[in-house]
Parts: structure tokens; sequence; C-alpha cells
């Protein structure tokens, strides 16, 4: 078996020890230096440790204050890993969406300027609840805006399961030129923390992707809401060999 770096193995033993309740919930762990004498560690090794626990949701860390134990189990999360730039456009085949709403609406000035297109201009909403297939997890609140001509593609029997931009190819031929993708910080208005289950304006991640044609024409624009600490986008570049 692989062996794991002394840091995993560390937050490891550091878990199980918060899970048997050698440090309770509301409690905080002991000093830096206490740890690294007991478990006979750097303390870089300590800390990259404790960063592990905090995104497992374990701990909670703020400068200038000792470390805080908020939970007994890690928190679940769904995480979805890129082999090329390409597949930040899209998620998983193990997932799929719920559409609760479908719509065409024009665009007043607030969402024209939201969207990216001009006042008055058409375009099909779709909103909905996407979910993992095998734990029903909800993963996110997806609004999806696309020209109207688009709008029959929510009647395809795969609609669901695939990707709107990638129906949009395979039905109508419009292909994506570039794309553009933003990930930010914002509080969950009421309506979206309503159909998250979160808490009113509990912090989210949402990712706005705008896709292009060949003309440069804007076809196709989603922003997606993420619970906090519910999601985690993993890449990993690696830097090919010199000649």
């Amino acid at each position: 078996m692989e062996k794991l770096p002394l840091y995993k193995t560390l937050a490891n033993t550091l878990g199980q020890r918060i899970y048997d309740g050698d440090w309770s919930v509301g409690t905080n762990l002991p000093s830096e230096a206490s740890l690294c004498e007991s478990f006979n560690t750097s303390r870089h090794t300590l800390r990259h440790a404790l960063q592990t626990l905090e995104v497992d949701g374990l701990v909670l860390r703020r400068q200038g204050a000792a470390t805080q134990v908020i939970s007994r189990q890690k928190q679940r999360r769904f995480i979805q890993s890129f082999n090329s730039p390409i597949d930040i456009l899209s998620y998983p085949r193990n997932t799929y969406r719920v559409n609760l709403v479908e719509e065409f609406i024009e665009l007043d000035k607030p969402m024209s300027e939201l969207i990216g297109s001009s006042v008055g201009s058409s375009w099909y909403h779709i909103g909905g609840i996407r979910k993992q297939h095998d734990t029903e997890q909800t993963i996110a609140w997806t609004d999806i805006y696309i020209l109207p001509q688009f709008a029959s593609l929510t009647s395809d029997p795969e609609h669901t399961q695939v990707m709107v931009f990638e129906q949009i190819e395979k039905k109508y031929g419009t292909r994506i030129d570039r794309a553009e993708v933003d990930v930010s910080a914002v509080s969950a208005s009421p309506l979206i923390a309503k159909r998250l289950d979160l808490k009113p304006h509990a912090s989210c991640l949402v990712i706005t992707r705008r896709y292009f044609d060949a003309q440069d024409k804007l076809f196709e624009v989603t922003f997606t809401y993420h619970p906090e600490n519910k999601y985690v986008y993993s890449m990993e570049f690696k830097s090919s060999s010199s000649a």
C-alpha cells in the first residue's frame, strides 16, 4: 500500500481523536507547540494537517486564535476533479438536474447587466436542482439562460442528464467557440437559500459560465450556486518535461 504523507497521517490521527471525544465540539485544540511536542512533528507538518481538518469541516482556524473543534465527523462534500480545462464546463455523468422553472423571459435592466445582453432581449430560463444519482445529495441550484430558439430541448428524454451546451451543439449545431468562467462567493438570496435548504444569506460559491459561438454571439449563460463547504473543485496541473 502507498504510504501516506506525514501530514495526512497526522490529520487522520487528530481526526480520530476528535471523533473519539478526546477534544469535544466547542473546545479548543492544544496549542501548536504542544501538539508538535506530543506528536513529535514539525510545525509545518502540523499546520498542513490542521488545514486538512479544516477542509474536512472538523475544526475552525482563525488567525491569532486557538483552533476550535466544530464537528466530530467530516462534512459530506461533492468533489469534482478535472483532467482538462474543458472539464470545468461540465458535471460528472453521475449527476442529474431536476427542473423546477421553465419560462420565456424578457430582460429588464438588472437582468440585462447580469446576463450580459441587451434590455428587452428574449431568453429562455431553466432553473433546477442538481443532484448526485447514488446519494441523492443536492449539489447545487442552477439558473440557465439560453436563446429562445433552443427552448424545445427541454422536451428531449436526455435533457436532465446532459449539459445544456452539449444538447445545443448536438441538436442545433451551435458550437462553443469560447467560454468564460467566473468563480465568486456571495450571500444566498432568500429564494436560493430556500431551494438549497440554507439559512438566509448563507455563503455560497457561485460559478458563472458564458458560452459564445463562432460569431462571438452569447447563446447560453449559467449561474450555479453551491452551498458553503459542500462542493470542492479539484484541479491538478503537471508541467510537460522539457526536451
